[in-house]
């Protein structure tokens, strides 16, 4: 009878443990957060296309079907010669619908996190002022954009609205849709409350918008109120596009191209200052 014992089975060491994974890290620009912030600030309103978009499309239809019906064949004339007043009014139609749809993204997308508590989403990720700058304007100008052009290819189904210089109709678009994002977040960012945020709508955006020569020429104007039109910003916004779409103006468009330009580089500057230093956003 073998009585040799089986051998002990070997034991095994113990595996050392694993590494812990290398941090992430980045370059000088966090391209994949700043692509997801713009996704997010995008997507925030083309969900909702039905409100965001399909909603001014309609309002600047109604706009531009009561002026065709009250003025009839009625004629502006001006410094740079006549046009039908339909014509006229529809390119500033299409701008304001540019215009409040900018202001509305980035300001919406800034009180909505406020109130809800959720700007951590986008301060905890490794992102900085100016890239949180880029995504929000870069998301409201968007948003002014598509619901311009969509105002646009509705409008010309009535409207003779074919752009007659496009390097003039886009830059105005640009600039005019990053301005009021500009304006937005800067809104977004002072207001802690929707009330606060309807102030700013109500005393600033609409009176811009409305006293800018929208729906009438300022030459009309007696002194001194055509001179303090041309202190209004959306008043060479709307006489830049309006130039590109119908080759009318009432303003000197050089000039007009350079304010808008130093002004949108302000507001930039302000707001990214503004997000730096964490004004209303860090408890």
């Amino acid at each position: 009878m073998n009585t040799r014992s089986a051998p002990a089975p070997a034991i095994a060491e113990p595996r050392p443990a694993a590494a812990p994974p290398a941090p992430r890290t980045y370059g000088a620009v966090n391209w994949l957060g700043l692509w997801t912030l713009i996704v997010r600030e995008v997507q925030r309103f083309w969900k909702v296309y039905f409100q965001t978009v399909f909603a001014p499309l309609v309002s600047t239809l109604l706009f531009v079907m009561v002026f065709a019906l009250a003025m009839g064949s009625g004629v502006v004339s001006g410094q740079s010669g006549s046009i039908p007043y339909v014509e006229f009014v529809a390119p500033g139609l299409i701008m304001m619908a540019i215009l409040n749809n900018a202001f509305a993204n980035s300001s919406s997308s800034l009180i909505i996190a406020k109130v809800q508590g959720t700007t951590v989403d986008f301060l905890m990720p490794p992102l900085s002022a100016l890239e949180l700058l880029v995504a929000f304007i870069v998301g409201a100008a968007l948003r002014g954009l598509v619901v311009g052009l969509a105002s646009a290819l509705a409008v010309v189904l009535m409207v003779d609205v074919v752009p007659q210089n496009w390097a003039a109709t886009v830059y105005f678009a640009v600039m005019a849709s990053v301005i009021f994002g500009a304006i937005g977040l800067l809104g977004g960012l002072w207001a802690e409350k929707f009330d606060h945020l309807q102030a700013v709508s109500n005393f600033v955006v609409t009176p811009l918008t409305f006293l800018s020569g929208t729906f009438y020429s300022i030459d009309r104007l007696p002194q001194p109120f055509k001179d303090i039109s041309h202190w209004n910003p959306c008043f060479f916004l709307i006489d830049g596009f309006r130039y590109g779409i119908t080759g009318y103006h009432d303003g000197p468009l050089v000039i007009g191209a350079v304010v808008s330009f130093v002004l949108t580089a302000v507001l930039l500057v302000a707001c990214w200052l503004v997000i730096r230093s964490g004004y209303r956003l860090r408890a």
